[in-house]
């Protein structure tokens, strides 16, 4: 009976106008993009506990997480399992999940990341990137694993994954890798796919990845790092399509959200780009960007929305980047209503973000960038405006920046902008932006075509 009780609970949790009143008044509906993902009700419930799991922070638990995830695979009726978490600390090697489940932490649960490399299989590099992030070769396997899934959920009472991921962050540090370190959860050639009420703690690179997926959402989740740790994103879709990223705070030490879609040649051969993609009311802090569409975009990126975004402590508030060998183009993005403070350049559009992946890149794959609008953003404390630096022989095109206000550090400095090879327009923004974007005192970008 518990369990059904959980899974009504989950269901109310989740769908109830209630929960975002902390987001929009009471008299205004939240807007939401969760609706892309229908929410499963499960049919059938068991506990890891059934398994044999232990949850005393010592006893590795790696083969009771495959023995109930092996249990629901073989069962798989119609409307799925809810595989429960109880309160305790769960200490297991990384773990595949299947279709039709869901992951429920309870309050004060923890599954948590052995450090022992030995424990982490090896994986073939995504066909995308060719090779591994950090090295030539394979790489570790994520902590929470899924491949050509469907209808998979993960979520609870604000219960914690812990990647416990210094370890790998040292090894990175001493260059003792021998491998890729492993992201925290990671979905492969998936659909319908949705993480939310989790705390996501330590991963040893990125947190939450899906890759080659659609129908994706990641809301009420908190994800945190701290801000030394290297390349640990919050969420990168990366040649996905169909994201929906809302209402969670992240605090990491790389980008907050950064969408991609393969590196370089590789990239370019995979042909398989990101779009459609929600990012809203986001809250977080990190020494690198916010908002962050690449460097790794050699598929594509298209059609990005960011809306209602707090920014704090940051390195850049936007960062749309590539470099030369990317080929690929970002078009169609728009960045609204953003807040920031205390940053060191407020809005970033670069072209030597992030190196290649071998020396077999094409030289003459340029990136095409077009059709960036970013407007009604506020910054405090920003250290420059601006940085808009186009490729040469790929000029940056129909950049369009309104009602923008950036404050300097301190009252008497003004920050700055530095363009090259860009063409737009500027309305109503503060400092006055370089002469490359022709300067109009009143209007906005809704009738500036993006195209």
């Amino acid at each position: 009976m518990i369990f059904q009780l959980l899974t009504f609970a989950l269901f109310m949790l989740l769908n109830s106008n209630n929960y975002y009143s902390c987001w929009a008044s009471s008299t205004k509906e939240v807007v939401t993009c969760s609706n892309i993902v229908p929410l499963t009700q499960r049919a059938h419930n068991i506990s890891i506990t059934d398994f044999g799991g232990v949850g005393d922070g010592h006893t590795l638990n790696t083969n009771a997480f495959k023995e109930a995830i092996s249990k629901i695979r073989q069962i798989a009726k119609e409307g799925g399992t809810l595989l429960y978490v109880p309160q305790g600390v769960y200490l297991t090697g990384p773990f595949n999940l299947t279709s039709f489940i869901t992951l429920y932490l309870a309050a004060g649960a923890v599954i948590k990341a052995s450090e022992d490399p030995s424990n982490w299989p090896l994986i073939a590099p995504l066909p995308s990137y060719g090779r591994g992030r950090d090295h030539p070769g394979g790489r570790y396997i994520s902590f929470i694993h899924g491949d050509g899934l469907e209808d998979v959920i993960i979520t609870g009472e604000n219960g914690t994954i812990d990647g416990q991921g210094d370890v790998w962050w040292k090894m990175r540090r001493h260059r003792t890798l021998k491998y890729t370190r492993p992201g925290l959860v990671e979905f492969m050639n998936s659909r319908n796919i949705i993480i939310s009420n989790v705390v996501l703690n330590n991963s040893p690179f990125w947190n939450i990845h899906p890759v080659y997926c659609s129908n994706v959402v990641v809301r009420f989740v908190t994800i945190l790092a701290p801000h030394g740790s290297p390349n640990t994103d919050g969420v990168d879709p990366d040649s996905t399509s169909n994201v929906c990223i809302e209402d969670s705070y992240i605090s990491v030490g790389d980008d907050i959200v950064a969408v991609k879609s393969g590196w370089d040649e590789y990239g370019i051969s995979y042909g398989r780009p990101s779009s459609n993609i929600t990012i809203r009311r986001v809250n977080g802090s990190s020494a690198y960007a916010g908002i962050a569409i690449g460097s790794e975009a050699s598929g594509g990126v298209e059609n990005v929305l960011a809306e209602h975004i707090n920014l704090y402590q940051m390195g850049s508030g936007i960062h749309i980047k590539t470099n030369i060998g990317r080929g690929g183009y970002i078009k169609n993005i728009t960045v609204s209503d953003l807040y920031m403070e205390n940053v060191k350049t407020g809005i970033r559009i670069s072209s030597n973000a992030g190196g290649n992946a071998d020396d077999k890149y094409d030289p003459n794959a340029l990136t095409i960038v077009k059709g960036i609008i970013v407007k009604n953003v506020k910054g405090v404390k920003v250290h420059q405006a601006g940085m808009i630096q186009g490729l040469k022989k790929s000029t940056f095109t129909n950049i369009c920046l309104s009602d923008i206000n950036l404050n300097g550090e301190t009252g008497s400095k003004t920050p700055t902008w530095k363009c090259s090879d860009v063409s737009g327009i500027a309305y109503q923004v503060s400092p006055l932006p370089c002469a490359e974007l022709i300067n109009h005192q009143s209007g906005s970008c809704a009738n500036y075509s993006r195209h």
